[in-house]
């Protein structure tokens, strides 16, 4: 391939990551304005360090999550897409424009007789309620990617959010459809997600992991090739993105030595494919 994946890299680690300290698993970023690999970690490591000092100053930082990402000390879930949108900014970077967010909502862990209890705040939500203010959060901060918006039994609310924003931003399943081809083929013929997270490992072989990825490319989505919590330093999985030609690689944050080999094993493929790694063209994606 002459591409390179597009990094998605935690910047806030939150729910089962982080003691459920907030509700949002992941608070990622995506530099979708880099012309390539090496550019796309560079500006992600000036919002991981610009973050990081805004935390520290106002006191919100309680130390790092598991994959990496720090550890917040947030009074509400919006805190932390506020203080991400300041952390873009104070790095030098227009927020949409050349790095925008993506979020790992992981609503299956706080679903509960089918509605979404967010601890933080205190509030109990149906699937409409959560519907609603995901398209809120969407319309209000640079948001470029939603996975697991809801629940993995909610399959009315993907397809509601799906219809409503599905046309600008990538709705991914992961709980929702575990790496399995025939569950992506579903919800593609009945228009939900968008986007799927391919996990080699929750597949269980590399031969339905890449099965899954067929049935993703063939209803025309995007896809995301992920590592686990507990990960290990083996970088297998940045040499299956570039073989298949995944577009997006999303193993954690800017910090633990099994996160960064596998950022700085794409360092290497990118200077072995020249020009830095070039990424994938942002025509590609529905932003």
């Amino acid at each position: 391939t002459s591409h390179l994946y597009l990094p998605e890299i935690q910047i806030f680690g939150g729910g089962a990551h982080a003691d459920r300290r907030i509700d949002i698993q992941d608070f990622m970023v995506v530099a979708v304005g880099a012309e390539s690999y090496i550019q796309a970690l560079e500006w992600t490591a000036e919002v991981y360090m610009a973050a990081g000092h805004i935390m520290a100053k106002r006191g919100k930082l309680m130390g790092l999550a598991d994959e990496g990402g720090y550890w917040p000390d947030f009074n509400s879930n919006e805190e932390g897409l506020d203080l991400l949108v300041q952390a873009i900014e104070r790095a030098g970077f227009i927020p949409g424009e050349q790095i925008a967010i993506a979020l790992d909502i992981a609503a299956s862990e706080f679903i509960k007789d089918g509605r979404y209890y967010l601890a933080l705040e205190n509030r109990n939500l149906d699937s409409d309620d959560m519907c609603a203010m995901m398209v809120d959060w969407v319309e209000r901060y640079p948001i470029c990617s939603l996975e697991d918006p809801l629940g993995e039994d909610d399959s009315d609310g993907f397809k509601k959010l799906t219809e409503s924003i599905g046309d600008r931003i990538q709705i991914v399943g992961d709980d929702y459809l575990t790496t399995n081809a025939a569950s992506i083929n579903l919800a593609a013929s009945n228009g939900i997600c968008n986007s799927v997270l391919i996990k080699p490992n929750q597949a269980g072989t590399l031969t339905e992991a890449k099965a899954a990825f067929d049935a993703s490319k063939a209803a025309g989505w995007t896809s995301i090739i992920s590592g686990r919590s507990g990960e290990t330093e083996d970088t297998t999985i940045c040499h299956l993105a570039v073989a298949w030609g995944v577009a997006q690689l999303k193993v954690g944050s800017f910090a633990r030595s099994e996160r960064m080999i596998k950022w700085n094993e794409g360092i290497r493929i990118a200077h072995q494919i020249g020009n830095q790694g070039t990424l994938v063209p942002r025509s590609y994606f529905p932003w």
